[in-house]
């Protein structure tokens, strides 16, 4: 991994200001509530305990608020379902197994992910989830608690860490039965300070964080990053989810001069503010966000308005990697699902595809399926190249035990001459070289 890394100098990055703030509670759903028993209308999975098939649990967001994040989900499923490998069965300590995988929609509760994940912990041989703190770490709490082997993505290293009860600025607790790959605010800043640095600015940052768990964790931890790369940082106060006039944190932006924007909001929200900004006339150079438009539904809504504003991007067609289960590219794979669809390609393709691979690679690593604290130990120590590149979950730089990391790319919404308004472009690989740049970086507003 360290070769995708980007420049230490150049960043600058202390980890201890990385993680300041970010405590058990900062980022992640907390623990209590989370450890409900099962509720009724929950179906679990039917074929547990036969000793001739691995039962895979997936639980993600198909429906409600985050749905955007599963909208692929049953693609990539299905796609994976009819790969030689799960297909055929797994070969395990000399014998063959079935695979069968039950699909768990958490209808975008955290109380439904957690029982969702104690009613599969008792015949699941692996727990896979996805998809925002509010899915991930509930499933993640219940499976350490019963000793079900679980693997999470799309989740910042720190949320998922803290949720489990760990302490992100002491990371040496090693999770018996939990790994996770994605990335965490050092990424976050390796992927925005570059762009900023790229686009003549006067170093003042306004800052969007809402007074909710990822609000918070990027004013306690992401803040501190900003300044200590010499970016001056104008918080524009902790507001409450749902807020609906941002008059006030407009002109303070305005008056402070915030050439450069920040925030990490739930999107309805920040649909309302990015309006509102560019009716009164705020107008940063360039917009760096984070929770938002990573998806091309997420555009719809703002329509002209989206247009160079940057995120971060951690699959695409645009990244060098190929499938460890058919060989099939990333490219190849995007395009299969805009043409079976006919929906634009999401980075969560990847991701949930990328789950699916370290689970084959952990169950062929064992001598028993079945022995939950066996595949565990093998989670912890898969070590591959997939779909969304090089995973290390043992790495020496890890930046905590059980942790693979992918290291994201700097992207900007631009205008498509194709099919659909919007598509996102490569634009700073600092993080990543191996990924080609794809279109200048522009001004938000020139």
């Amino acid at each position: 991994m360290d070769r995708h890394k980007a420049n230490d100098d150049q960043l600058a990055l202390d980890r201890r200001s990385v993680l300041k703030g970010v405590g058990a509670g900062a980022l992640a759903v907390s623990a209590g509530g989370l450890l409900a028993a099962c509720g009724s209308g929950i179906k679990g999975v039917s074929t547990g305990g036969k000793s001739g098939t691995i039962n895979i649990g997936f639980i993600t967001p198909l429906t409600g608020d985050f749905s955007d994040f599963g909208a692929s989900d049953t693609f990539v499923v299905n796609i994976i379902r009819n790969t030689a490998a799960y297909k055929n069965g797994f070969t395990v300590g000399g014998k063959k197994y079935k695979v069968n995988i039950s699909v768990q929609d958490t209808q975008s509760n955290p109380t439904r992910a957690g029982q969702l994940a104690a009613q599969l912990a008792g015949t699941a041989d692996v727990i896979l989830t996805t998809s925002t703190p509010e899915t991930t770490n509930p499933v993640a709490v219940q499976c350490e608690k019963q000793g079900t082997p679980c693997l999470s993505t799309v989740v910042p290293w720190e949320s998922w860490y803290a949720g489990l009860g760990g302490d992100p600025l002491k990371p040496t607790t090693k999770y018996e039965y939990c790994t996770m790959f994605f990335f965490g605010l050092e990424q976050f800043l390796g992927c925005f300070h570059p762009m900023w640095q790229r686009i003549p600015n006067n170093h003042v940052v306004g800052c969007m964080y809402p007074n909710d768990a990822d609000g918070n964790a990027f004013r306690d931890g992401f803040e501190p990053l900003i300044k200590s790369v010499g970016y001056k940082v104008v918080d524009g106060g902790a507001y409450p989810d749902g807020q609906t006039d941002y008059t006030s944190m407009i002109t303070l932006f305005k008056s402070k001069d915030c050439e450069i924007y920040s925030n990490c909001p739930v999107p309805p929200d920040f649909n309302t503010f990015w309006k509102q900004a560019y009716q009164q006339g705020y107008k940063p150079k360039l917009a760096t966000v984070a929770k938002v438009l990573l998806f091309p539904t997420d555009t719809s809504v703002l329509g002209p308005l989206v247009n160079n504003i940057a995120t971060d991007s951690w699959w695409g067609p645009y990244m060098p990697y190929k499938s460890s289960l058919t060989g099939q590219s990333a490219s190849s794979l995007a395009a299969e699902y805009q043409s079976s669809t006919g929906d634009q390609w999401t980075q969560a393709i990847g991701s949930t595809y990328s789950l699916f691979e370290v689970a084959k690679e952990a169950f062929t690593a064992v001598s028993d399926p079945h022995d939950k604290k066996e595949v565990a130990n093998a989670l912890h120590t898969v070590n591959y190249s997939g779909i969304c590149g090089p995973l290390d979950f043992a790495a020496s730089n890890a930046p905590a035990p059980g942790v693979g990391v992918i290291q994201p790319v700097g992207v900007q919404w631009k205008k498509s001459t194709g099919k659909y308004p919007f598509e996102m472009k490569v634009v700073d690989n600092s993080l990543n070289k191996l990924v080609p740049i794809e279109a200048p970086l522009d001004p938000t507003y020139a």
